[in-house]
């Protein structure tokens, strides 16, 4: 087996499908590096891109309009939430881009934001173009006659 330094999930899965069962010991062996084996993958990466982008933990719970100790609790997945849109929230207040907002959503357990499902092509569209205020979001929702985002019911 072959590996590279960054081994696209496509190139993981093309591996997979030629791969026998006797094999997969030497699958983990060789692409070790790419696999994901920490408990709570999204909460390492959130973590990390907040400190990139010089935000801290509390600018975005607020920006994402949620309390601080719900926030906290989602980021750490102390609270697991079913709710996309929460998830959402914390991706736009914490200015992802769409790369790093699908990966965040994958990392949850979330589907990715979809192209063809036309409210996740206007969420997609708002990343893409650096909208990051949760109210500027759903104007733009609002305006194409679609849901905004969810708002969190949580009550500490």
């Amino acid at each position: 087996m072959k590996q590279t330094e960054q081994n696209s999930t496509d190139a993981l899965e093309r591996v997979l499908e030629r791969l026998d069962p006797e094999s997969i010991d030497d699958y983990f062996d060789a692409y070790q590096s790419s696999l994901i084996l920490e408990e709570h993958p999204f909460s390492r990466y959130m973590r990390t891109l907040i400190r990139r982008k010089k935000l801290t933990q509390r600018e975005v719970f607020e920006r994402a309009e949620l309390s601080d100790r719900y926030g906290y609790r989602l980021l750490t997945q102390e609270k697991n939430t079913r709710q996309r849109d929460y998830i959402l929230r914390l991706c736009f207040a914490s200015k992802l881009t769409l790369k790093e907002a699908q990966r965040a959503l994958k990392l949850y357990g979330m589907s990715e934001l979809y192209p063809k499902v036309p409210r996740d092509a206007v969420l997609m569209i708002a990343l893409n173009r650096e909208m990051y205020e949760i109210a500027q979001v759903n104007e733009l929702l609002l305006a194409h006659e679609m849901e905004p985002l969810k708002s969190v019911s949580y009550v500490d």
